[in-house]
């Protein structure tokens, strides 16, 4: 293993047995025993299908992980991430050794700490004094090395009052800080750190992320962090694994991975029309067609960061007791939603809404020198207020991209890389010269 490398996984993969407790039958660990004996390969490592966990499958067997490869050198954040079921907390497991894996390898140099479900190893009878020292002791450092952190530990995890109270009687936020505090005090060189920090406040969310910068900036400790908050992937990690039906789908810089899972595999649609009889919705409003287009009405993908985005919605409306309305939300690469708009921003809306069975064409338009560079997507819904009722929704309903064009180098004066901001405004400037001779 390099000498720079402080975790290496080889071709892992973790199979499980469908709807029994265990790894399978009597006749099946004899069937293994006797494929060992003779030195023969395990004959249900054969088979087997990958992780959907929406698709019922034929087989008995299950690959949570299969072919799983990366390394992560000493200093690294490795962000994970994926869909639910992807894989990735089976993969924290085998590296935390809760579990093993089925078939492959990792190499480890140093102690591993992991933070992997609220109050994993504390003993809810004893208290949060009592479980430091045994954490600490897990970790293999003594008790003296221990006494040197606790008073540290207990000032970052907040709960000096409670410290000498059983964990039993902790919240689940308090669990969570506590066990944070102790795995990033305790100086493993390897902190596994999975979704559990998102059961703290902003606040405790907010000093974690900046204790683990520094345990990898300062100390040169490695992080493995597991989230579904991109923000924060983005912010901490330097490197991304994305997992997909328990296998690795991509490993890159941040950016790039995020924008593949955040936009998916989504081919660019720039507009989608239902056939008659097939429209989406309910007896209230059923869509008909949607689409993107720029200024001339065509279809369009990519809009120069200085045209007019328009977003055009056909829709039968049948609701006879409420007025429905289109909406819309604009939302980033960082699955940030940017804005909302719907009909009620025309004034003379309600006059469209005739409460009987009609075709609503509706249409807004994003002024232009607004939205930055990015790639966005739109969620589409239609509805009605006060009650509060969606009939149909699609929560990617549409995409398309804003760029800067080069030849627009004449009129605007164009900086290194993406502007910062979420959007992109030419605001009014007043300026005058007052040089006096």
């Amino acid at each position: 293993m390099n000498s720079e490398v402080i975790l290496n996984v080889e071709k892992v993969g973790k199979q499980y047995r469908l709807g029994l407790v265990g790894t399978g039958t009597i006749s099946h660990d004899l069937n293994r025993w006797w494929s060992r004996l003779r030195g023969k390969e395990d004959p249900y490592l054969k088979v087997g299908e990958a992780n959907d966990r929406s698709d019922k499958g034929r087989s008995s067997y299950v690959w949570a992980l299969k072919d799983i490869s990366f390394n992560v050198k000493r200093g690294e954040v490795l962000g994970i991430i994926g869909k639910n079921g992807a894989g990735k907390s089976t993969l924290l497991k085998i590296l935390s050794r809760v579990t093993s894996p089925t078939v492959g390898s990792i190499k480890t140099k140093g102690r591993i700490a992991s933070l992997l479900e609220v109050g994993t190893g504390f003993h809810p009878e004893m208290t949060g004094r009592e479980n430091i020292y045994l954490n600490g002791a897990i970790l293999g450092m003594t008790k003296a090395e221990i006494a040197m952190k606790i008073d540290e530990i207990v000032d970052f995890s907040g709960c000096l009052r409670y410290i000498d109270t059983p964990v039993k009687r902790y919240s689940s936020g308090m669990k969570v800080r506590l066990a944070f505090a102790v795995a990033a005090h305790l100086e493993p060189d390897i902190l596994i750190v999975d979704e559990v920090l998102a059961v703290g406040d902003a606040e405790f969310q907010k000093k974690a992320i900046g204790k683990m910068k520094d345990i990898s900036n300062s100390d040169g400790r490695t992080v493995l962090f597991v989230s579904h908050d991109m923000n924060a992937i983005l912010k901490l990690t330097t490197k991304v694994v994305l997992l997909e039906h328990g296998t690795v789908k991509n490993i890159g810089s941040p950016k790039e991975i995020i924008d593949e899972y955040i936009i998916g595999e989504t081919q660019a649609k720039s507009s989608r029309i239902w056939a008659q009889g097939q429209e989406l919705g309910n007896s209230y409003a059923k869509l008909k067609s949607i689409s993107v287009t720029n200024s001339q009405n065509e279809f369009n993908f990519n809009f120069d960061l200085t045209e007019k985005i328009k977003i055009n919605i056909e829709y039968l409306d049948t609701n006879t007791d409420y007025t429905n309305t289109a909406i819309i939300h604009i939302i980033d690469e960082k699955d940030v939603v940017l804005f909302a708009s719907n009909e009620f921003d025309n004034p003379d809306w309600k006059s469209f809404h005739k409460n009987n069975e009609s075709v609503i064409k509706a249409s807004c338009t994003i002024p232009g020198s607004f939205l930055a560079e990015g790639r966005y997507r739109i969620l589409v819904a239609i509805g009605n207020y006060n009650p509060n009722m969606i009939h149909v929704k699609i929560d990617n309903a549409l995409t398309f991209r804003v760029i800067d064009k080069p030849d627009y180098e004449k009129d605007r004066i164009q900086v290194g890389g993406k502007w910062p901001g979420l959007i992109r405004p030419i605001l009014q400037w007043d300026i005058e010269n007052s040089t006096s001779l």
